[in-house]
């Protein structure tokens, strides 16, 4: 089994690499590719993961290239990574938007729709080369905006599926409290990438007992300290939300606390420093317990767990995964990508099959339905572009929604991101 890794010259590429090395029952991965057009990184980063495979008796062979077309050929999988622009891009996003008085983040608001518009063509330029190159490859989409990024993927007819970790990241924390193995929690996830809410929490499967509402009882303190949300909003709301709820909940606070900080984007490239001079230890093999701060944590585990539920191995049956809605959601269409927990180890090799979900609250279902007309939107301008296309969108999203608002933001995403958007 080949699996490629575009945007392998990350620094979180280690956790990827630990997890492949630790779960090779379930992933008997061959060959591993690691592909970045930064070379000295990732020559850094595919020295440490041939440490990490030797320490852990992974007989696998990685390789690195910055020949995409050559790393892809042959895979039976590939990992999207990447992030156009880097970090100064990221920094970009996450503080014009304040400007405005809008939240600064990279995966929603102004700056959502801002990565959004420099990703999505580059994504969809390397999955016709994935398609060239190996035309049964399956392209696994962790790049943000998620939802976005795979609903383009599936549009031009890409065998995608898109990944984040929020929703084991949250398995794992339910089952630690729970007492339970995570293997024995399945989440009722509802909704889009980074807008979902948690509706049930389910001893071993879709069918079993719903052990939500005695653990919001017994540790609703703990699940809103993580959340950085009051108690008493899960007691009101009776499920537990996603963290990235907080700029939709507490928008205003949250703008206040972004002026008064350092940005993500600053901590995470100081932080990228740091890792890298671990990285260049010819002792080092294993990952570092500094990257556990670098964000994605389980993204391993869930990498893993989808790539061998794809390509017809182990892993387990269910998986929260982005993927066509195709009727989960009644109230959307069709062809919007959901975040919903699916059955990913189809026989026929067909992939993901969304599983019945709880039907939503108007009080969740509202703003589903707001954000995916937003993402609709957010595609167009990615797709086309065009000045007229991104104030829709902006004027679109929830965060936004004023009409003066949207032109000021308009106006700062296309100056901060002329490099990026031959268009503007």
């Amino acid at each position: 089994m080949k699996l490629a890794v575009v945007g392998g010259g990350s620094t979180y590429t280690p956790e990827l690499i630990d997890g492949f090395a630790r779960l090779r029952d379930t992933l008997p991965v061959e060959e591993l590719v690691l592909i970045d057009p930064a070379t000295e990184r990732l020559e850094l980063i595919g020295a440490l993961a041939r440490r990490i495979f030797a320490r852990q008796d992974h007989a696998g062979l990685v390789t690195t290239t910055t020949d995409l077309d050559a790393g892809v050929a042959g895979a039976d999988a590939v990992l999207l990574q990447l992030r156009v622009g880097g970090q100064a891009a990221r920094l970009q996003d996450e503080t014009w938007p304040l400007e405005c008085g809008c939240v600064g983040q990279e995966t929603t608001g102004a700056g959502g729709l801002a990565k959004a518009l420099r990703t999505v063509p580059v994504v969809l330029d390397i999955a016709e080369r994935v398609r060239r190159a190996s035309p049964g490859a399956w392209i696994i989409d962790f790049t943000n905006p998620v939802g976005i990024v795979t609903r383009a993927l599936l549009r031009a007819g890409h065998r995608a599926v898109g990944l984040c970790n929020v929703a084991i990241g949250l398995q794992r924390k339910f089952a630690a409290l729970l007492d339970l193995a995570p293997a024995d929690v399945h989440l009722d996830h509802v909704g889009l990438n980074h807008l979902t809410w948690e509706l049930g929490v389910r001893r071993g499967g879709p069918d079993g007992e719903d052990l939500l509402p005695g653990l919001l009882a017994e540790h609703g303190e703990a699940v809103a300290a993580d959340l950085r949300l009051p108690r008493a909003v899960l007691d009101r709301l009776g499920v537990v939300p996603s963290y990235y709820l907080r700029y939709f909940y507490s928008h205003d606070e949250v703008v206040r606390e972004l002026g008064t900080k350092p940005s993500r984007a600053a901590e995470v490239a100081a932080m990228e420093r740091e890792l890298l001079g671990l990285y260049a230890d010819p002792a080092l093999d294993e990952k570092p317990a500094l990257l556990a701060k670098r964000g994605g944590a389980f993204y391993s585990e869930a990498a893993v767990d989808l790539a061998a539920a794809l390509l017809g191995g182990g892993g387990p049956q269910f998986q929260v995964v982005n993927t066509y809605n195709n009727g989960t959601l009644p109230f959307l269409p069709d062809d919007a990508v959901v975040e919903v927990q699916a059955r990913v180890r189809a026989a026929d090799g067909s992939g993901p099959v969304p599983l019945p979900v709880p039907r939503p609250d108007p009080l969740f279902a509202g703003l589903i339905s707001h954000v995916s007309a937003y993402e609709n939107l957010a595609l167009d301008a990615a797709l086309r572009g065009g000045r007229e296309r991104v104030f829709r969108a902006l004027l679109a999203h929830p965060l936004v929604g004023q009409y003066d608002l949207a032109e000021g933001l308009t106006d700062r995403l296309l100056a901060h991101n002329k490099e990026h958007l031959p268009w503007a």
